[in-house]
């Protein structure tokens, strides 16, 4: 058989033979989630008032907005048109949960998170253009908007404005990652996705993938800079995260209980699939590597009183492992949801091309472009107090 075609088990339906939805639309919710996630744990501390997280705030909101930037290119790349999708703007569908996801996505984007990036940093916008010269201070004059007025007053509304837009934000990200959700949970024909706990456990996996993002890229950006590791902030973050995961996974057990009580006509062929085709990148990396593991981890972390390298050591491998296990979550709802036969007697396989327009490499170049956004955002607008001062 030719390498490009996919190996078929069973009876399959031709149409159901290639897979219409590739690792670009795995990356899809993947990166919302890091988004949602992010400006969760930023929320803590602007909202909530958890003090021990303020090391993160900033740095937090920044992340956020470089991932949300990239967040709908993988959609791009898998239109044969990406040019068309600007029709959702001039002629939108309010039933296409789909095409809501772009005005959802620019209130997200123009109206809670860049002003609230903007209101939280205005004043250390003024002060670089005042102490710059030449076209560093045009710059910076041009991100003020022509507003340089820093008096107490002024930084006093700006924030309650700020706090007044987390408020905001928070059932807005809710909504720009539990749509994701909604969507598959919507598709009643496929039983993996047909489910009303889907936007519900997308959200909370949300939750849990930019909560270990953050913490991840505080701890090895403080580390790069040389500078010492506020280990209240990181305990506080991890048991953030230690809580959050314990809900994902309670709720990903729960729907999965009822499926196994359920045991409708399609049981039989989605226990096959999990036992087969999907025992690696489910049982192995999803639930051992990154669930159990990292939950384990955190969980010795919080009862036991260990040091704080062996903490920060810990803090590192969880949060790495967690991000591997929320990727492998999405690629099991994603690919794994389209390896079956709606008539339930056969199977078939995915293989991603290295390099194609829905390739490997284009995913791997979209999983490193945020990280590269992030690092001019930081330059340009440095999230660390002490420095910025």
């Amino acid at each position: 058989m030719h390498p490009s075609v996919p190996l078929v088990e069973g009876f399959m339906y031709p149409n159901e033979v290639e897979l219409q939805w590739s690792v670009l639309i795995v990356l899809y919710p993947y990166i919302t989630g890091l988004v949602a996630g992010a400006f969760i744990l930023a929320s803590l501390e602007r909202v909530f008032n958890v003090e021990a997280v303020k090391p993160t705030y900033r740095l937090a909101l920044l992340t956020a907005l470089a991932f949300l930037l990239v967040a709908p290119l993988p959609l791009q790349l898998h239109l044969g048109h990406p040019e068309r999708s600007l029709e959702m703007y001039l002629t939108p569908h309010l039933s296409s949960a789909m095409a809501m996801f772009g005005f959802v996505y620019l209130w997200y984007l123009l109206v809670v998170l860049l002003l609230e990036i903007w209101l939280d940093f205005r004043a250390q916008i003024v002060t670089t253009a005042r102490q710059s010269l030449g076209l560093k201070r045009t710059f910076y004059r041009v991100l003020a908007l022509g507003s340089d007025n820093i008096s107490p007053r002024s930084l006093e509304i700006d924030a309650k404005l700020g706090k007044f837009l987390t408020l905001v934000g928070i059932p807005s990200a809710f909504l720009l990652h539990g749509y994701v959700g909604f969507i598959f949970g919507s598709v009643k024909a496929n039983p993996w996705w047909s489910s009303p706990m889907m936007p519900i456990v997308f959200v909370f996996s949300a939750m849990v993938s930019g909560i270990a993002l953050v913490l991840v890229l505080y701890m090895v950006t403080t580390w790069f800079r040389g500078h010492s590791i506020d280990m209240r902030c990181a305990d506080t973050i991890a048991s953030y995260l230690l809580y959050a995961f314990i809900i994902d996974f309670s709720l990903e057990l729960l729907d999965l209980i009822h499926r196994i009580y359920e045991a409708d006509e399609s049981f039989r062929t989605l226990d096959f699939l999990v036992h087969t085709h999907l025992y690696f990148p489910h049982i192995v990396v999803q639930i051992f590597l990154g669930t159990l593991i990292p939950i384990g981890l955190l969980a010795i972390a919080k009862i036991t009183s260990l040091s704080e390298a062996a903490r920060k050591s810990i803090y590192v491998i969880a949060g790495t492992l967690t991000l591997i296990g929320i990727f492998a979550m999405r690629w099991n709802v994603v690919i794994g949801g389209q390896l079956f036969s709606k008539s339930f007697l056969g199977f078939t396989s995915y293989k991603a091309h290295f390099v194609a327009r829905e390739g490997l490499l284009p995913a791997i170049l979209l999983m490193l472009l945020p990280f590269g956004i992030l690092w001019v955002l930081v330059k340009i607008l440095p999230p660390w107090e002490k420095e910025a001062a």
